[in-house]
């Protein structure tokens, strides 16, 4: 069965992992997607922590009591390369831009540590060990992290405030990555690229396909 990815670039992305690890992955990122279902979908920021509460009591509860009646919950709870604790700090990171607009740079830095950094470590580990620093993983997953937070962010300011914590990264990044990481690798590639841009580019956009493509052809 294909995975349920939205973001035409993850699924791309997912292409680049090792068959073994791939399904893994792909249920990260679908839980990540359903995280930012709910904040996206949420008018009302406590209704939102709700549900975002009862993701973080299911997922702190796998592995010591059943899964609940949820697939993505069950999923997780039987893949043995997924530690769902790794995966608490997500929620955290969404919840973060629940907060009414403009955001500030506390409400996105944490955004960007929580989902970011905690989603590319949790990624890495089961993509397999490769010596990067784990600094340079976390810096990834922040301009990862951040440029989606501008591009998905309608309040210009709060947009333009994410933009700018962004760029802060770029030094931060590795300048090569192992093969076994390339789907971060694409994402943080095609990441820097928007940071470097006045505004982050539309996704799937025929640049930054042929960008993915060079990116996978430099790899082999």
């Amino acid at each position: 069965m294909a995975p349920q990815i939205a973001d035409p670039e993850r699924l791309l992305a997912l292409a680049y992992a090792d068959a073994e690890r791939r399904g893994a992955l792909a249920l990260l990122w679908q839980l990540d997607e359903r995280l930012a279902g709910i904040v996206v979908t949420t008018s009302q920021p406590a209704i939102g922590q709700m549900r975002l509460t009862w993701w973080h009591q299911a997922l702190d509860g796998l592995g010591t009591a059943p899964a609940p009646a949820e697939p993505l919950l069950m999923a997780l709870a039987a893949c043995p390369q997924v530690v769902p604790a790794r995966l608490l700090p997500l929620i955290d990171g969404w919840e973060a831009l629940l907060d009414a607009p403009p955001l500030d740079e506390a409400a996105l830095s944490l955004h960007a540590e929580a989902r970011g950094a905690a989603l590319f470590a949790a990624a890495a580990d089961l993509l397999g060990p490769t010596g990067l620093p784990d600094d340079e993983i976390a810096a990834a997953g922040r301009l990862w992290a951040l440029i989606d937070a501008a591009r998905r962010l309608t309040d210009p300011a709060s947009a333009g405030r994410a933009l700018a914590l962004a760029r802060a990264e770029l030094g931060r990044l590795p300048r090569r990555w192992p093969r076994p990481l390339a789907p971060l690798g694409l994402l943080a590639v095609l990441a820097r690229a928007d940071a470097r841009a006045p505004q982050p580019a539309r996704q799937g956009a025929p640049r930054r396909i042929a960008r993915a493509l060079w990116f996978r052809i430099a790899r082999r």
